[in-house]
């Protein structure tokens, strides 16, 4: 008898600390939701199991207020989701304008130029909005297909007013692709009535299930110019083409779904019918402006101005002498409070604080203000 070619390792039990999740995701997970992962596999073709899936895109529609037939769970995190809208949306030779004033407007960018878009990028400074007339200009200059823009912009605390861009970029014969990954169940989003075509999330900011599943929707004109590509999507696993027959009526097999993601989400939207979206939308309102006003109390100046400021994500600036690191190792050792530092260009500039879906509670605010004031 041989040896193993790899010694048997000494790995201790699997232990995490009890941490109060407070940075840009993921997100504290209600209790029913981890318990609901507990529940006995079924296999991913099971009729009970069809069932699920067609009771979760019903609760996603709610949540995206849509419509949409194609309103699905793509199996990956909402990184997947980003690249599905990008790769069905986006085709060779395509001309694409991608609005970008932080972070993930960068992402969306690149991943255009990668699927062979045309992409030409406008910019605003981190922690401003676009104006409308902005992107009728640049459309004016140069007509797009497709605009991508971010409604939530995770790295810099902005929300980005949507509604009269979305009618600028259907007047001028474009298509728009929305990121609302840490908007959806937590900021007012209405796809159908400001006539969004692609609008994708995730599951681990403001709706409170772990990452890893995110929903996406894709209207009648994206379905269209799906339909309509010369080309085949280049992405096997997220064409919309294939993954959308697994989730529609053929039921077509594409891929293993992750059974026990689909029940956490399953029991997250549950959660998100019970309070109701309005409901929601206020308590994260209304605990954002608890922690901006304590914030403010101590002397913090908030990046963002009020009137665009994301309820589910907070950009206080780091004052002088405060040093961002240490403040934020403080908080996780002796408090057990994650929260971030800046990315990109609001790296040791700004901390991240979110507060969403499940964390999103007064009681977590003050906490966090009570430590913010004895480590600062």
């Amino acid at each position: 008898m041989t040896d193993l070619l790899v010694s048997r390792p000494d790995i201790p039990p699997l232990t995490v600390p009890p941490r109060l999740l407070l940075g840009p995701g993921p997100s504290l997970v209600d209790p029913r939701v981890l318990q609901a992962m507990g529940t006995p596999l079924l296999g991913h073709l099971d009729p009970q199991f069809v069932e699920i899936m067609d009771r979760t895109q019903v609760m996603l529609r709610y949540a995206f207020q849509t419509r949409n037939p194609i309103t699905i769970p793509v199996s990956g995190t909402g990184t997947a989701a980003m690249e599905a809208a990008v790769a069905n949306m986006v085709e060779p030779g395509d001309s694409v304008l991608v609005c970008v004033s932080g972070y993930f407007g960068l992402r969306i960018a690149d991943m255009a130029r990668r699927y062979g878009g045309d992409v030409e990028v406008i910019n605003r400074p981190w922690g401003q909005v676009f104006s409308p007339e902005e992107v009728k200009q640049a459309l004016d200059r140069r007509p797009a297909k497709i605009v991508a823009i971010v409604h939530a912009e995770t790295s810099t605390g902005v929300c980005q007013p949507l509604e009269e861009i979305v009618r600028i970029v259907h007047a001028q014969g474009g298509l728009i692709i929305v990121d609302a990954v840490t908007s959806l169940g937590g900021v007012p989003l209405k796809v159908d009535e400001w006539g969004i075509d692609v609008c994708y999330s995730g599951s681990q900011k403001c709706l409170s299930c772990p990452p890893g599943i995110s929903p996406i929707t894709f209207n009648s004109t994206a379905i269209q110019k799906l339909e309509a590509r010369k080309t085949q999507v280049t992405n096997w696993y997220l064409d919309l083409s294939g993954v959308g027959k697994y989730w529609g009526k053929e039921r077509t097999y594409h891929h293993t779904a992750p059974i026990s993601m689909v029940y956490a989400l399953y029991e997250a939207l549950q959660i998100v019918l019970e309070e109701g979206l309005e409901a929601r939308w206020q308590r994260h309102r209304t605990n954002a402006a608890l922690l901006w006003s304590g914030l403010e109390a101590m002397g913090w100046e908030l990046h963002v101005p009020l009137e665009y400021r994301l309820p589910s994500l907070t950009t206080p600036r780091v004052p002088a002498g405060v040093d961002e690191v240490l403040l934020r190792q403080r908080l996780l050792k002796e408090y057990n409070i994650e929260i971030s530092g800046g990315l990109g260009e609001l790296k040791g500039k700004v901390l991240r604080i979110g507060l969403m879906g499940y964390s999103s509670r007064p009681e977590n605010v003050l906490l966090l203000l009570a430590a913010i004031q004895k480590v600062s």
